[in-house]
């Protein structure tokens, strides 16, 4: 399948972070950041996907992003 480009306006230039996020109850209380993901932005629009870091990390993050 043939790079699409962002959903939001077809745009191939790209960046990705890692971020972390609380939970929720003790987690939340203690700002225990337990919950890690890779977003993936579009540079030109922002539209941006999440991915949960440990489920995606065999996968190319970009090559799902661009479908």
């Amino acid at each position: 399948m043939a790079n699409q480009g962002c959903i939001k306006c077809g745009s191939k230039d790209a960046g990705q972070k890692e971020v972390a996020m609380t939970g929720t109850g003790l987690s939340k209380m203690f700002d225990i950041q337990n919950n890690q993901f890779i977003v993936v932005y579009c540079n030109n629009c922002g539209y941006s996907e999440f991915y949960n870091k440990k489920a995606s990390a065999s996968s190319n993050i970009l090559d799902l992003f661009f479908g």
